[in-house]
This record gives structure tokens, C-alpha cells and sequence, in this order.
């Protein structure tokens, strides 16, 4: 074969994503980040692309914040202005899907192209460290006695603590649709109405509250982990006879009308950054349990989890 058929041959094969990784050329990626920065969607997009970069399958990785409405408009952005892009990314998770339940807007997560589930966090409850209150039982015989009376404080309308205080409420016995939930806009915000006992319990991942639980600030009564954290003596749930389970988890989408071998390139380009050093660095630093999960099982994952998080958000009358 002549040597500029050969190279024309490389190129076309390195546009539809045909080149094993090692043959291609790094990619420039654009990921989407449909949250302000310091949260937790930011600090996985730049964790994420830090990692894609140490791990040499990016060149450069560039970031677009978008804020607001639990994601739905930074996914509006990218649906909208990403298409057949085989370089985008857009972080998403739980919280999005609690989001589109509840915003209903109109753009959808099936218009994009699902790549991989990167880690699940899960969440903490905490009471502000003067509260009457000393366990989880404590606050469970308030919530049967007078739902209203027990003040829950977290993240966004629809997010995972939001969710898993209306399933506590459920598996005890209370009305899950009068729970008293106080959304706040940041975990600064959260953070203080803690501190401040405005609230009766938090809820967030550990590792925004841990400085706190440390100083003796806080005090940590359940997470909602299928088993104890590693080195973190805080009892599960399902440890005190409340049969509650969820993760905030977080993952990965394409563009919308990308090619089969365009997503597997973008989704072998992922996989091979979630095992890099700077990634294995990121999951100690913020807590992060590793929950990799690619292709269609993902896909199928988050048909299932927003079929389920509808059902309860239903029930408890987020919906």
C-alpha cells in the first residue's frame, strides 16, 4: 500500500473512532458541567479530566459551567449545542434525574448519549451538636409523632437526602408527603443552617460535613450506605432496623447523535482514565466509592433508577 493511501486510511479509521486508543490522536474534550463551581458535579468533571489528561487519552480537557434548575439547563446546553460532537462530555447523576422528575423540562437525558456511571457518594444525616436529639431514633419518634415538627435540610428539591428522608419516612410508618424538607442552593448554605440548629438534621455526602463531625460540630446518626463507610463509625440505616439504601451516584454522557464506534472510543477513553493514579487519588480525597458501570448495563441502569426515584417522589408528593 502506498504510504499516503496507508495515511489517508489511518485518518478515516481515527474519525469513526475505529483506532485502538494508542493509535489516535489524544483528544481535545469539552465537558459540560451543569452546576456552578465547588460542587460535587464540578469536582468530578475536573477530577475526571484531570484524570483523562494524566492518563494521556485527552490533550486538553476545557469546562463549561451551567448552573440551575438540578442540572436541567446546563443538559438543555448540551443537547442543544453538542450534537454529533464525539469529543463532548457532560456530567450528570441522581440528582439530575430527581430534576427532570420534578422540572419536567423540555429537553430530555434519552436525547444524549449514555457512557459511564463513575462512583456513587453517599449521604450522611448529622444533627447540629446542642440538638435534643441524640440517634436516629430519637428523630424517627418526632417524625411518627408529628412529621411536620422534624425540619430535614439538604441539597436540592428532588436530591438523594430529600429522597431517603421521604423513604425513612415511608419504611417507619409516617406520612412521607409531610415531611418538612428545607432545599438549600449550596452546601454552604446547608452547612450553616446545621450549625445554626435552623434545621433538625442534614444531609449530605460525608465528606462535606466531615471537618465538622471531627471538631465536634456535628453529630453523625446514620448513613445510608448498604454497610459502614471504611473509617467511618457511623451506623447504617439498615443497621437500626430502617430499611434504607441510596447513593448519590454520578456518571457520564455523550453528545446526542454520535456513532456506535464514537461512544465506544469515548467510553474506552473514560474507563482507561478511571484507572490512573490521579483517579485513584480523587476517590480517596473526596470519599467516593467506585461504582463503574459502562454501555448498555448503564444505560439500563438509569432507565431502572428513574422509573424507581419517579415512584417514590410520586408517593411522597414531590411529583
Amino acid at each position: 500500500m502506498r504510504r499516503d493511501t496507508f495515511l489517508k486510511s489511518l485518518a478515516a479509521m481515527a474519525a469513526v473512532g475505529a483506532l485502538p486508543l494508542s493509535a489516535r490522536a489524544a483528544a481535545n474534550v469539552k465537558m459540560m458541567i451543569p452546576a456552578n463551581p465547588g460542587g460535587g458535579w464540578d469536582t468530578t468533571g475536573r477530577a475526571l479530566g484531570k484524570a483523562l489528561t494524566d492518563a494521556k487519552v485527552a490533550d486538553t480537557v476545557t469546562y463549561d459551567n451551567k448552573g440551575g434548575a438540578a442540572g436541567a439547563l446546563g443538559l438543555a446546553q448540551f443537547v442543544n449545542g453538542s450534537k454529533g460532537d464525539a469529543n463532548a462530555l457532560m456530567v450528570m447523576g441522581s440528582v439530575m434525574l430527581g430534576g427532570i422528575i420534578t422540572g419536567k423540562p423540555p429537553v430530555n437525558l434519552s436525547q444524549a448519549t449514555p457512557i459511564a456511571r463513575l462512583t456513587t457518594e453517599y449521604n450522611v444525616f448529622v444533627l447540629p451538636a446542642n440538638s435534643p436529639f441524640k440517634t436516629m431514633k430519637d428523630v424517627v419518634e418526632q417524625l411518627k409523632k408529628d412529621p411536620g415538627s422534624v425540619k430535614w435540610g439538604g441539597g436540592s428539591r428532588g436530591s438523594t437526602e430529600h429522597i431517603a428522608a421521604a423513604m425513612i419516612a415511608q419504611k417507619v410508618g409516617a406520612d412521607p408527603s409531610k415531611i418538612n424538607y428545607v432545599a438549600f442552593r449550596g452546601g454552604g448554605e446547608a452547612t450553616a443552617a446545621i450549625l445554626g440548629g435552623n434545621v433538625t438534621v442534614g444531609g449530605s455526602g460525608y465528606s462535606e460535613f466531615a471537618e465538622y463531625i471531627a471538631a465536634g460540630k456535628m453529630k453523625p446518626i446514620a448513613v445510608t450506605s448498604a454497610q459502614r463507610l471504611p473509617g467511618v463509625n457511623v451506623p447504617t440505616l439498615k443497621e437500626q432496623g430502617i430499611d434504607v439504601e441510596i447513593g448519590n451516584w454520578r456518571g457520564v454522557y455523550g453528545a446526542p447523535g454520535i456513532s456506535a464506534e464514537q461512544r465506544k472510543a469515548l467510553t474506552d477513553m473514560v474507563l482507561a482514565a478511571m484507572k490512573s493514579s490521579s483517579w485513584a487519588e480523587s476517590l480517596k480525597k473526596n470519599d467516593w466509592t467506585p461504582a463503574v458501570l459502562s454501555g448498555d448495563a448503564f444505560a439500563k441502569f438509569v432507565d431502572d433508577d428513574f422509573a424507581s426515584l419517579r415512584a417514590i417522589m410520586t408517593k411522597s408528593g414531590m411529583v
